[in-house]
């Protein structure tokens, strides 16, 4: 049987050992932690002139490390083999919270756009052209599920297409799959899965790399909002390399070139960011905990309402705390 987490433990494991060895005494050099997305031949071509203009302007040697999901590079990060990393905002969350990570600053898209939309996909000519359609005929449907650290691919359609209709992808499925963005879009245009979750920047990219395959597909569902990806650094990085990483990325595209090099990167300029950033994803976790708490058979009455108030004491906490950014940001403006 198909195994997500034994696969996830082995790709971090495989992504440690290989960073072993690496010095950061005197951080003359770092390593930069790119999720593959999509094949790492198409994203090293991508970010390579990114990372050899960080490299000339903060004098830093910098390293590009490829992962094929999101848990290598929180466990690089905690084992400070990752020192700087672009990740989604699941993603983010985990390493904040669990390999000392911090967020200093916010991609942007190409067009300006604030962020970006979790989608679900099935082949043009599939009957599937809905979610009522896709959880009706649940049985006879191979899915296929994202990354578990992923925002979009994961998290986001968790909640809003599963948790909120009381069902768990990976019962109701006569088969459920884990991948890449990109593996599951060319897998539904394949015809090998028959509906899978994807995201409107990878599609933009798609229609780039393989706009025939991009052809192939549908949106069946589209989330809200997701705050665009923030950049990560390790928290224990010395003050003097944060420093110069912060004002690379503050600068960076001010320039005809560089303005160049993010547009092939399908980026405009980075945004500074903090952990906060995370707070409406947070919020989503928590919903999505209540939901699958209250949906529980396996918790008496006691125990179901005692985790359901620590759930909403723990949002009540995060409204607060966006309530005040909020009158912050306000007060500023005015």
């Amino acid at each position: 049987m198909f195994n997500p987490f034994g696969r996830i433990l082995a790709s971090a494991a495989l992504l440690a050992t290989s960073l072993l060895g690496t010095a950061h005494a005197d951080e003359a050099a770092i390593n930069f932690g790119i999720m593959s997305t999509e094949s790492s031949q198409n994203l090293k071509s991508i970010w390579q002139p990114f990372l050899d203009d960080m490299s000339k302007k903060t004098g830093l040697k910098v390293n590009a490390t490829f992962a094929s999901d999101y848990a290598g590079l929180i466990q690089g990060m905690r084992f400070d083999k990752v020192d700087v990393a672009w990740l989604g905002n699941k993603a983010a969350m985990e390493s904040v919270d669990r390999a000392g990570g911090e967020i200093f600053a916010q991609t942007a898209a190409a067009d300006g756009a604030p962020g970006y939309w979790s989608v679900l996909i099935a082949r043009k000519d599939s009957p599937i052209d809905s979610v009522d359609y896709m959880l009706k005929h649940a049985k006879e449907l191979t899915f296929g599920n994202g990354d578990p650290n992923s925002t979009s691919g994961y998290l986001v359609p968790g909640y809003y297409v599963f948790a909120k209709n009381n069902v768990d992808p990976t019962k109701i499925f006569k088969r459920t799959l884990n991948s890449s963005h990109e593996v599951n879009a060319l897998s539904v245009a394949k015809g090998q899965v028959d509906v899978a979750t994807f995201n409107t920047e990878s599609w933009g990219r798609l229609e780039v790399t393989q706009p025939d395959k991009a052809a192939q597909l549908k949106v069946i569902w589209k989330s809200p909002l997701i705050p665009a990806d923030p950049m990560v650094w390790r928290k224990n990085l010395s003050a003097d390399t944060k420093a110069k990483i912060r004002e690379f990325f503050a600068s960076y595209g001010d320039t005809a070139e560089e303005k160049q090099v993010l547009a092939n990167m399908q980026m405009g300029k980075f945004r500074s960011s903090s952990d906060d950033q995370l707070l409406t994803i947070r919020q989503l976790e928590l919903y999505k905990q209540r939901t699958e708490v209250q949906a529980s058979t396996g918790l008496s009455a006691d125990e179901k309402a005692k985790r359901v108030k620590e759930l909403d004491d723990g949002l009540a906490k995060l409204q607060q705390r966006i309530s005040e950014l909020e009158q912050k940001a306000t007060a500023s403006a005015g």
